[in-house]
Order: C-alpha cells, then structure tokens, then sequence
C-alpha cells in the first residue's frame, strides 16, 4: 500500500455550485509525481526517423531509471503494429532501452502495470483512442502516469495525455467511446502546429480551426506544438524543449502569445 496516493472527497457539488466547481484545485494540485515528455512530432523533413529527439528521449529514460518500455502502437493504421514496433523499437536500442509492443502482451493490462514507462507513438488519434478505451488501457496508463510511471509521447501519443483529442489533425476514420482521454495535462496539445499559409487553398487554416475550438471550449489553453519541439513536466515544472522553435498558446478571448524555451509555463498547470 505504500505507493498509494488517495484523495476521498466528501462530495463531487455544493448547492449552487458548478459540479466539482468546490474542489478543482484539490484535485490538480498533485501533479508533482508526473514525468511527461510530450513530442509534436518524430520526423523532420530529410531526417531519419525520431532522431532529432532521441537524445531528449534518452536523457529522459536515464533521468527516471528506465531500462525498458511498453510500446502502445495502435496509431499506426497504415503501417501495422510489428513493423511500427520494429521501427521504433530499433531506435531505443541505441541508447539501451529494451522495447516490446503492448499488442503482443498475454494481458495487456498487466503489461502496462508492470511497465516501467509507456510510450505511445503517433498516428492517427482517433483510431489509437478507440483502442486505448476499447482495451480499457486509456484509464491503466492514465493511472500509472498519474502514480509517477513515465510517460512518453509523440504526436497522437502527445494528444491522448490531454484532456480530450479535439485538437488533434487527424481524420475520424473511427469512432471511439468518447473524445476524453487521459487528462495528464490540463490543457489541449495542438501537434505540428503550423502558421503556413497557402494562398492557392482557399481552405481553412490551422488557426482558424484552433479558434473554433476555443469558441466552444472558452475555458481551455491550447498550446500550439511546432515541429521539433516537446513539452517536459517534472517535478510540477512545464518547460519547451527541442529546437529553438517557440510554441504558441491559445485561449479564447486573448492575444495568442508566443513562448519559448526562456518561459516559465506553469500557469498552464493551473
């Protein structure tokens, strides 16, 4: 029972009080145990596959201890789980790191309590997330991040540690139980944030979908997440890291700013 970490609360609303409105902050107060390295993206253009983060990923697994993974694959529609296994899997042995792909496990869910880190790739986010609920995974790995397991994700695997996957890019090709997902963070992640405009695409643009978002979603940040760059949270410190790409943060009613590697960005655990 010692790594045990309970809060019971009497009840969930006060007469004339939103629900849960009375203890928000009691419950967000413990994210000191979380040790998160969020990744917008694996692939730069013209370079080899995850290795502009591999050594933010290793100083990451050394920092915490971690020997070996459980790898959550499910993203990976198009190129199948053993090869996006092999594919990543051939990357973390560079640094020692031994990889297994939870898809293989007996007992999926015992895999992941066992695991001494979870990382889960990219892909497509709804697709990972109608797994992740229909193997009841979502809330095991949600739990163990939550107790201070590490967790590492890149793209759709940086989405599902937010509180829901409605700012993800990616096409609904299924539906999944719902948009909620593992609420590590208390803000959305926007991977592969972009400000390109293309004057021949009459479409809209990324911001202009962001601020859709906002406007149904007033009380949530948004951080945009440039190519190259990851979010780390540890020790209840939220810092940029990566390449000298700044992120952009988003809520409605205000000036989208600018932050980079120089901020501090605590005020988005709030």
């Amino acid at each position: 029972m010692i790594n045990k970490k309970l809060l019971l609360v009497s009840n969930a609303a006060n007469v004339g009080e939103a629900y849960l409105a009375w203890c928000k902050d009691i419950i967000s107060i413990d994210m000191t145990n979380k040790k998160l390295l969020l990744i917008s993206n694996s692939t730069n253009a013209g370079e080899v596959y995850l290795d502009w983060c591999k050594d933010m990923t290793n100083d990451f697994c050394r920092r915490h201890n971690v020997n070996n993974v459980m790898f959550i694959p499910y993203a990976g529609v198009s190129m199948g789980y053993d090869v996006y296994e092999e594919k990543v899997k051939n990357v973390f042995e560079t640094f020692g790191v031994k990889l297994i792909s939870v898809h293989k496990a007996t007992n999926p869910l015992e895999a992941i309590q066992k695991a001494q880190c979870v990382v889960v790739g990219g892909g497509n986010t709804f697709h990972l997330v109608a797994e992740l609920q229909r193997t009841g995974l979502m809330d095991m790995i949600a739990s163990r991040a939550k107790e201070g397991m590490p967790y590492i994700g890149w793209s759709a695997g940086s989405n599902v540690a937010c509180p829901t996957l409605k700012t993800t890019n990616d096409m609904p090709i299924i539906e999944p139980e719902s948009f909620n997902c593992m609420n590590l963070v208390p803000f959305q992640i926007n991977p592969h944030y972009t400000d390109f405009f293309d004057p021949k695409h009459g479409g809209e643009t990324r911001m202009d979908r962001l601020n859709e978002f906002m406007k149904v979603n007033q009380d949530t940040y948004v951080v945009g997440l440039r190519e190259a760059t990851a979010l780390n949270l540890e020790n209840n410190k939220l810092s940029l890291i990566g390449r000298n790409n700044p992120m952009i943060v988003l809520k409605y009613g205000k000036e989208p700013e600018e932050y980079t590697q120089t901020h501090n960005l605590d005020f988005l655990l709030k």
